[in-house]
């Protein structure tokens, strides 16, 4: 007889305790189980946190306990879900920021492996029935049988569904001369390849190769401008990592980024390599899960969640882009990859990689204090100029023309120069979509989600209103629902409206678009990338995620059609997102023997972080943005955390986020400073109105104990919703 202690599936903050069940089998029972168990009159799925053999009568266990005990009603698991170390991890993030524990093992696997009931019905091991020789002898067969045995020999191992004759493999099995077995079949299908010889590195990449190395630290920031050779210094510590016998973790921060670096490690180390991203399907990112935890994949490259690889033996963890705001997870359960990579570098007693040409505030300010060990790449490969670059005022009227308001005369006259050429062009507004609204001409009245109170973005390929933030769809209006008037304006731009304007411009010219209403298709990131790398589009058009870290060697040209558009926001963050997404894009251009020419159009021409971004000069941006950030007291001179507070009823939760603040202040007291609670940028989403409490804190201990006494007072106000970020990457 067995006692288990049992988390549920729901992630609430509420019912993150375990729950007592009894199990009476043949099964010796360990944690790390999931089970089905009943729970309020249904079946749920349960991970046991500990098993405890019981010694006395369950009859005599049930009289002392405060409740009766029910019996678990199937165990889903023959093994434990997770290794040690993952266990831990996912209670020390749960712990840390004040999650429920069964949101983060349920973030850390696949989703046939979830401890919640929708992922029983999930994939499992595909297998693929296979044809074996047992006896190879001839005697007694006909021309054709003698044939096909010869055949199936011949090409062992030989697939069931590779023989075109049932008849002639029926006969041969019944003869005993084969027999059908079954093989683990996977899913995913490696791009072929071929093996790639390394380099010799640069002195400056050897510098830091051997420095790396060398050095008894385990944190270190590469920070090295666009184009510097990154990415070969990671194959290269990957490689002595590999010899050494242990495994390598690389992660990078958006799926579009994830093919290009798996070629560039597929080249290296083709066959140890397994992949990790929301792209692959269910049954793909099962299998992939299941050679890694097996030890067949020593090198694992994906986006944000593959930090949880269950990869043993790690000596070297990567986060390539360390800067982009992706690797935290904003939204529940609440985490940073750059955080649970330190975990498990110190946890696996690893070097841990951030690298960037336009590191975080955050990250270069630990850099400077000695935290993390600073490394240098100065200079591009072969020392190649960085771009040329013009910043263009688009409030001067003499930079445009009537026959287009988007493309200044500069820009279209260097994307004419460089189509002449034969080059390529990457043009970023970081913006999807074809307008950002749509109003009626003649009461002004805006189309707006009725989930989020926020105007519709009109998308032009399908022709519908579509908000960004909840997924709400709507049918492009006849008329206005308040006047009846047939006449709209479309206001703003995004990447569609640009796609038009570039083709009614240059159209002779091959465009491709990407953005994240692309990544909606499977493998349409991949495709795309594919195409512009092999020359078969002249023009790029994107959002931020064709910024980072591509290397297109015929791209001379990067235009930025509206570079401040992340100026307007307000976030303290604005100007490091607008300087990173310059800088970034502006390294795009000329990185082989071509020289580069980046175009940069903006009504805010003297803003420093338009001007710096140009000129690629984050040593004067990081000292001006840290003058700010100190003003202001936000990070890296403090920490934050957010109490997002929502509801479907206003009136309470206008007093439940009063309750709050009030409840921080009194227990925190001189540790703190509150800002809030304030309706934040969006206030109203999904048909919850949201409340928003902002805490600076320099110590993380002293604001432990009793912000954990306040988010158990807080779990009792069941109608009003409330979660804790710690670190949030903005406000």
């Amino acid at each position: 007889m067995w006692l288990l202690q049992v988390l549920i599936e729901h992630a609430s903050l509420q019912l993150d305790r375990p729950f007592t069940y009894w199990y009476e089998g043949e099964l010796s029972f360990k944690k790390g189980f999931r089970v089905l168990v009943p729970f309020n009159h249904q079946s749920l799925v349960g991970y046991v946190l500990d098993a405890e053999e019981l010694q006395e009568p369950l009859d005599k266990f049930q009289a002392k306990a405060p409740h009766k005990l029910l019996p678990i009603e199937q165990i889903i698991d023959q093994e434990p879900l997770l290794n040690e170390e993952l266990m831990h991890l996912a209670f020390d993030i749960a712990a840390y920021n004040f999650l429920p524990r069964i949101s983060m093992l349920q973030a850390m696997v696949p989703s046939s492996l979830k401890p919640q009931k929708s992922a029983l019905g999930g994939p499992q091991i595909a297998y693929e029935a296979m044809v074996k020789v047992i006896d190879s002898s001839e005697d007694g067969l006909t021309l054709k049988q003698i044939e096909w045995l010869r055949i199936m020999a011949r090409e062992a191992p030989f697939s069931k569904r590779d023989c075109r004759s049932p008849s002639i493999l029926n006969n041969l099995i019944s003869k005993k001369k084969v027999e059908i077995y079954f093989r683990e079949r996977m899913r995913l299908t490696m791009p072929a390849i071929d093996h790639d010889i390394a380099p010799k590195l640069t002195s400056d990449q050897q510098a830091v190769v051997d420095e790396t190395l060398t050095s008894s630290d385990a944190i270190f920031l590469l920070q090295g401008v666009t184009g510097s050779g990154k990415t070969e210094v990671y194959l290269a510590l990957s490689e002595t990592v590999l010899k050494q016998g242990k495994s390598v973790l690389m992660i990078v921060p958006e799926i579009a980024l994830t093919p290009m670096m798996v070629g560039y490690f597929l080249k290296r180390f083709h066959g140890e390599v397994a992949i990790l991203h929301s792209e692959l399907t269910p049954g793909e990112k099962y299998d992939e899960y299941r050679r890694i935890a097996s030890g067949q994949a020593r090198i694992v490259v994906g986006a944000r969640s593959a930090v949880f690889a269950p990869l043993t033996n790690i000596g070297l963890i990567v986060l390539d882009e360390e800067h982009v705001e992706t690797y935290k997870q904003d939204t529940m359960p609440f985490y940073h990859a750059r955080d649970v990579a330190i975990r498990r570098g110190k946890y696996h007693q690893a070097k841990v990689i951030f690298g960037s040409a336009t590191p975080s505030l955050e990250t270069r300010a630990r850099a400077l204090k000695g935290v993390y060990h600073h490394l240098r790449l100065p200079k591009r490969i072969n020392e190649h100029d960085l771009p040329r670059t013009a910043i263009i005022d688009m409030l001067d009227s003499r930079n445009s023309s009537r026959e287009s308001s988007l493309f200044s005369l500069q820009l279209r006259a260097e994307m004419t120069a460089t189509l002449d050429r034969g080059e390529q062009i990457v043009l970023l507004i970081n913006r999807r979509g074809y307008a950002p609204s749509l109003s009626c001409r003649q009461c002004q009245h805006v189309f707006k989600c009725p989930n989020c109170d926020i105007a519709l973005t009109y998308h032009h390929h399908d022709h519908m209103l579509k908000c960004h933030h909840c997924g709400y769809l709507e049918a492009y209006p006849t008329s206005c629902p308040k006047c009846e008037s047939p006449y709209f304006i479309r206001q703003g731009f995004g990447t569609e409206k640009i796609v038009e304007e570039a083709a009614r411009l240059f159209s002779t010219a091959r465009i491709l678009k990407l953005d994240s209403d692309s990544s909606k298709v499977r493998h349409t990131i991949s495709k795309t990338l594919k195409q512009f790398a092999d020359h078969e589009a002249d023009i790029l058009i994107g959002t931020q995620m064709i910024a980072k870290g591509h290397d297109f060697p015929l791209v001379t040209l990067v235009g930025l059609v509206l570079a401040d558009i992340g100026l307007t926001l307000p976030s303290y963050r604005s100007s490091e997102r607008t300087f990173q997404l310059i800088t970034q894009a502006v390294g795009r251009s000329g990185r082989r023997d071509r020289p580069g020419t980046a175009i940069i159009q903006t009504y805010a021409p003297d803003h420093y972080a338009v001007v710096l971004g140009a000129r690629q000069d984050y040593e004067l941006f990081f000292r001006m943005e840290m003058q700010h950030r100190k003003l202001a007291n936000y990070p890296p001179y403090s920490y934050l955390l957010a109490v997002n507070l929502s509801s479907r009823n206003e009136a309470l939760l206008v007093q439940v986020a009063d309750t709050m603040a009030h409840m921080i202040a009194e227990k925190m007291r001189d540790d703190v400073i509150i800002i809030g609670p304030s309706s934040p940028y969006i206030a109203f989403i999904n048909q919850m109105h949201r409340r928003l409490i902002i805490v600076k804190y320099r110590d993380y201990e002293k604001i432990q104990k009793p912000l954990h006494q306040i988010v158990e007072l807080m779990s009792q106000k069941t109608l009003v919703n409330f979660t804790i970020n710690i670190d949030p990457y903005d406000i």
